[in-house]
């Protein structure tokens, strides 16, 4: 499959918070088990208003994955200072396609060239091992974010210092 990756934009927004909703209630199952009170919390903030203010906001470095035929967003994630990763999420329908590995290494870039040092994430259970699989380390105790089960800090240097 053929995509690039590029800044997002906010006429991306609508497609892109489709994707954002799609992965996580078709993807992150073990880490919210179909609860709804869960689900709820965690798609609370992933509106159309939201993802448009998120693109639009100069602190933040947005990245999209985009198939041009058929037009489609197939993933979206965002990085912010200092090296903060605050989302990396990927249509169901292209998972395991190298989509979140390319937007991931897109975001590292980004921080390089802002010569942050390192990349932080907070990782699901879902990502946690592709995250592990990219060099990105468990730097504390498991968390709970919107109930689900266990939420991983995590951290990459990208540059010695």
């Amino acid at each position: 499959m053929e995509f690039v990756v590029r800044r997002a934009e906010v006429s991306d927004a609508a497609a892109a918070c489709e994707t954002i909703r799609r992965s996580i209630v078709e993807l992150c199952v073990a880490d919210h088990a179909h609860d709804p009170d869960i689900l709820a919390r965690w798609l609370a903030s992933k509106t159309l208003e939201n993802v448009a203010d998120w693109f639009a906001n100069p602190q933040n470095h947005c990245v999209v994955a985009v198939a041009a035929e058929p037009f489609a967003i197939l993933g979206v994630a965002i990085i912010r200072r200092p090296g903060e990763i605050t989302l990396n999420y990927v249509s169901p329908d292209v998972r395991f396609s190298g989509v979140s590995g390319a937007m991931l290494a897109a975001l590292e870039d980004i921080a390089r060239r802002h010569r942050w040092p390192d990349a932080t994430l907070i990782s699901t259970t879902t990502a946690r091992r592709f995250y592990r699989g990219r060099g990105y380390m468990e730097t504390g105790p498991p968390m709970n974010l919107f109930g689900a089960s266990r939420s991983f800090p995590m951290r990459k240097m990208l540059r010695d210092g």
